[in-house]
């Protein structure tokens, strides 16, 4: 999926005033996500994204896995991971979370299944809730 593409779904399914706080969502979300899954697992995400939100993928994954000294991802829940997401886009952490939920959506077209499926198996449960109904089904269950 191109960008201009990702960006009009993410601004149409989160009802978002403009493409600009579109992008700002979308990318607050993809850097967010790849502090938290492992970093192998982000590199294999962004390959599928387009070339600048792929940069910002790898660059968050690589700093996260520099702060644990390993690969694992950090260790957060939905608390964090909203806080940060509404940090990086300059919103509240509901609007964050209504954001996140449609940029997820997003990326569960664009990705690859079984790639989507192994994002959703690295997720603790909460945050895992934001993913389309059918993947946030009980999967593994990873502490957060």
């Amino acid at each position: 999926m191109r960008h201009d593409e990702m960006i009009g779904k993410v601004q149409a399914l989160a009802q978002l005033p403009d493409r600009g706080t579109a992008e700002r969502a979308a990318h607050a979300v993809v850097s967010t996500l790849a502090e938290r899954l492992p970093s192998g697992l982000a590199r294999h995400v962004a390959a599928q994204l387009p070339p600048d939100m792929a940069a910002e993928m790898r660059e968050a994954a690589e700093l996260s896995a520099g702060r644990d000294s390993g690969t694992a991802g950090e260790r957060f829940g939905l608390t964090t991971f909203a806080g940060r997401v509404a940090a990086r886009a300059g919103t509240d952490e509901d609007t964050a979370l209504r954001d996140a939920a449609a940029v997820l959506e997003v990326l569960d077209a664009a990705l690859a299944p079984e790639l989507i499926e192994r994002m959703a198996g690295a997720l603790p449960s909460d945050i895992r809730e934001l993913l389309p109904v059918g993947r946030a089904a009980p999967g593994p269950t990873v502490p957060g």
